[in-house]
């Protein structure tokens, strides 16, 4: 079933149509993959896929504004790399500024001359989770700046919804697609070499 938000410019979709959106762009992939988080899986969400074309990344950023509009949202914040359009596109369909993090030594920063004021109301947004653990880094930022977190926005969460940010989360994907530590990997035991394929080197 399909809906309208009163303020949205496009229709929003169902998750099985948000799948499609992917489908089309090659940007769900089989085969054995190192995850950022560590972890190995036969399946990854290349959400860049999916990102390259602006009328698709628009109509995914419509669904997950649609869930804070009516919240206040200031700013809008995510990591680099996979973060940072989704946070750009998000942010134009709430008409806010975007900002997006990044790691300097290991630690997660804003940097550039980004900046947050005590009680700026921001939304986290990330491409896709299976952890969580770059979102909780953002998160961490910005209570270092005391701003409010009003939320977390997601277009895909690998965890079927069990992870808890402790902040309202949405996602458009909710999808539960096993992942292995790397001793208990079954394609890694089969000699299927794995392949990293984010932004973030091994």
């Amino acid at each position: 079933m399909m809906e309208k938000h009163a303020n949205s410019k496009e229709t929003l979709l169902t998750q099985e149509k948000y799948l499609d959106l992917f489908r089309k762009s090659k940007a769900l992939l089989d085969g054995h993959f190192l995850l950022t988080s560590g972890k190995h899986s036969a399946q990854y969400m290349q959400c860049a896929q999916v990102l390259q074309y602006p009328d698709r990344a628009a109509i995914l950023a419509e669904g997950l504004a649609a869930s804070f509009r009516d919240k206040g949202i200031q700013t809008v914040i995510g990591p680099a790399m996979g973060g940072i359009l989704v946070a750009h596109e998000v942010a134009k369909a709430l008409g806010v500024r975007a900002l997006f993090t990044e790691r300097e030594k290991g630690i997660m920063r804003l940097r550039r001359g980004f900046t947050l004021s005590p009680g700026e109301r921001v939304l986290v947004v990330e491409d896709v989770i299976t952890t969580g653990g770059s979102v909780r880094e953002v998160l961490a930022v910005v209570q270092e700046f005391q701003a409010f977190p009003v939320g977390v926005g997601i277009l895909v969460d690998r965890t079927g919804g069990t992870v808890d940010f402790g902040v309202p989360m949405a996602s458009l994907i909710q999808l539960h697609i096993e992942a292995y530590e790397a001793l208990e990997c079954p394609l890694c035991a089969r000699g299927i070499p794995a392949i990293k394929p984010g932004s973030r080197k091994v």
